[in-house]
């Protein structure tokens, strides 16, 4: 009786959402997007989308969205919205996480995304522009996989701060106590394969498009390096996402090493209590900040 009530309420917010989607303006870019997908299947094979589109994506994404945090530090005004104002950026630091983060990119996950064609071959993956999910398919199968990462994060990142393996691992990601954008990445090779499985699982249930795949990589590129960025940015349109963690909340992680494990939403530390710490310490500055005014 319950599932068949759970499939009903899924069914009539599809229907819902299906009717608000007929009643949006058509997409401007959306011809531009046909034709610009239509020529990527005629001039390059599937193997090559998969692998090299991946990678391009990857990198794009990436640089793109440090671009901002790396901008800021050059900007006297941005100053004011940084989380450890005591903490600025040193270029030693961006050199030698760069070095890393190429090191990583090309030798650890290269060879990663060189299988994204054989698992979309093995699980018969479509690629065409026919097949393409709507918006708001793609926008929940990105949510699912959000949480699942999230919750894969949640509990193996704690596991890396056990005292018995944190110095052999996870202490490359802690090297900088106040994190920055290009910084997200910056992690021991083990890390990046451990904590980078949370990534794969959803698209393992959820994948039913190529385009799930970049989309996924995107969402998720976009939240690790916002709540790597160290500045927290009023009116952030990531903040008004319900339960997101947002930068302040990593940003205490890296900060006080202990609470805050999950990646992208509060639930998991809200349930087991480690976050604590950190609303105790918002507590602190909150007093100290209404003493100053």
């Amino acid at each position: 009786m319950a599932t068949n009530e759970s499939v009903s309420i899924f069914n009539s917010a599809y229907l819902a959402v299906e009717y608000v989607d007929s009643l949006l303006p058509e997409n401007p870019l959306q011809e531009s997007f046909k034709n610009a997908w239509t020529y990527m299947l005629d001039n390059y094979t599937k193997f090559q989308i998969a692998t090299w589109g991946s990678l391009i994506v990857h990198e794009t994404i990436y640089f793109l969205f440090c671009l901002p945090g790396f901008l800021f530090q050059f900007i006297p005004y941005m100053k004011k919205y940084k989380i450890q104002k005591d903490k600025p950026e040193t270029w030693e630091n961006q050199w030698k996480c760069f070095k890393v983060l190429l090191f990583n990119h090309f030798c650890i996950q290269l060879p990663l995304i060189c299988g994204t064609y054989y698992f979309t071959e093995y699980f018969n993956i479509p690629y065409g522009w026919e097949t393409m999910p709507r918006w708001y398919m793609l926008l929940a199968r990105c949510f699912g996989c959000a949480v699942i990462e999230d919750t894969w994060h949640y509990f193996l990142h704690r596991l890396l701060h056990h005292k018995k393996i944190y110095k052999y691992i996870h202490k490359v990601h802690h090297e900088f106590q106040a994190p920055f954008g290009m910084e997200a990445e910056y992690a021991h090779p083990l890390e990046t394969l451990i904590l980078g499985t949370g990534f794969f699982i959803g698209i393992m249930l959820l994948c039913d498009h190529v385009v799930l795949l970049w989309a996924w990589v995107t969402i998720r590129l976009l939240e690790t390096i916002d709540v790597h960025s160290g500045y927290d940015i009023p009116l952030n349109p990531l903040n008004f996402i319900p339960f997101y963690a947002g930068s302040r909340h990593h940003d205490f992680h890296h900060m006080n090493f202990i609470g805050n494990y999950a990646s992208t939403f509060t639930w998991w530390d809200r349930i087991f209590g480690t976050d604590s710490q950190f609303i105790a310490y918002t507590k602190k500055m909150k007093k100290s900040e209404k003493k100053t005014e």
